[in-house]
């Protein structure tokens, strides 16, 4: 269970928010891919940018910005754009996540105990639990998730909207950073 792709402390999470990912690492290895993506038409940049995000109004504010100087500049663009969505725009969002899964081998037990706290979390605040595992070894990703669930189980809604929103800009800011990287190494996808 790496980055929720599509999936931080290593204690449960609390009212706390752990850092964004950062993007200072590796900062040479993202530009090459950042001029890609720059050079990308407007229609392939927005449809990869739903692959970070589902919010169409997300994906189409930051690919009409390009070029971006730097890859700092497209976080804090993938921020901004973050904190204006609507409510149905994280709604839209949230429909196109999908609920961090265990690996196979993983003990049975351990997948009924994730898949009933999912529906216990869906049952309450009717969409999918999100959570940005970034920093996690996948050994502890289980015991995150299931604490998290637990915790934000007891947030009033109004509170676990806000708490969705940002673990939504944290996965998008780790997605981003992948696909620039992914640009990088494809050197051209088109």
């Amino acid at each position: 269970m790496p980055v929720q792709s599509r999936s931080t402390a290593p204690t449960p999470v609390e009212a706390s928010v752990p850092d964004p990912v950062s993007a200072s690492t590796h900062e040479s290895a993202h530009s090459s891919g950042l001029d890609h993506f720059n050079a990308w038409p407007r229609d392939v940049a927005e449809a990869a940018l739903l692959e970070c995000c589902g919010s169409r109004r997300w994906a189409a504010r930051l690919a009409a910005h390009r070029p971006y100087p730097d890859l700092g500049a497209v976080l804090a663009a993938s921020d901004e754009a973050g904190y204006d969505l609507s409510p149905a725009d994280i709604a839209e969002a949230l429909a196109a996540e999908s609920a961090p899964c265990l690996h196979h081998a993983a003990p049975r037990s351990a997948h009924l105990a994730l898949r009933a706290a999912h529906a216990a979390y869906e049952s309450r605040f009717g969409h999918v639990f999100v959570i940005c595992l970034e920093g996690l070894r996948p050994s502890q990703h289980v015991d995150q998730v299931l604490a998290a669930i637990r915790t934000r189980l007891a947030h009033e809604p109004d509170e676990e909207r806000c708490l969705t929103a940002e673990e939504m800009r944290r996965l998008a800011r780790g997605r981003i950073i992948e696909l620039v990287t992914d640009a990088g190494r494809a050197q051209s996808l088109f």
